[in-house]
């Protein structure tokens, strides 16, 4: 049971910036270069998300093991979780990590940054989307499952 809640507390800490980052797009879209750079400095410090990040992966993936030698079906929701959560990862060196190099993490301003700002905060984004899965995920691997009657419960 602590597996369990460990793995579901460390996915859902995963969904924290990015879910920020989902709500805030409205709002931070369209500002202007001075403003969008201001409000950027905020996340000075967000690298360390990285440990609930890979806390959670390691996580779900015990509980996959663990699940498994139970021989119950929740061990497949528990690497759907670690894998949704690193496709994240993707997203995020593929989309996001990008902007944060050339603009040396939104202190300069390259010819070119608002392309930068949309693979930036759209990729943030498309991560929530993918934690928030994630996170489901994991919290059906927390409920189990039992198979009854050829289907899943």
């Amino acid at each position: 049971m602590i597996l369990k809640l460990v793995a579901l507390a460390l996915t859902a800490l995963t969904l924290v910036p990015s879910g920020a980052h989902f709500f805030e797009v409205p709002g931070k879209i369209g500002l202007d270069e001075e403003a969008y750079f201001t409000v950027q400095g905020i996340y000075a410090g967000w690298a360390w998300f990285i440990v609930p990040i890979a806390g959670a992966i390691v996580a779900n993936i015990a509980l996959y093991i663990a699940e498994r030698r139970r021989g119950g079906g929740a061990a497949g929701y528990a690497l759907i979780a670690a894998s949704l959560i690193v496709i994240s990862l993707g997203v995020f060196f593929g989309f996001v990590f990008p902007g944060n190099q050339a603009t040396a993490n939104w202190t300069e301003a390259p010819e070119g940054w608002e392309a930068l700002r949309r693979s930036w905060e759209y990729g943030h984004a498309v991560n929530a989307l993918i934690l928030f899965a994630a996170l489901l995920a994991t919290g059906r691997a927390m409920i189990g499952c039992n198979t009854r009657g050829g289907r899943i419960t």
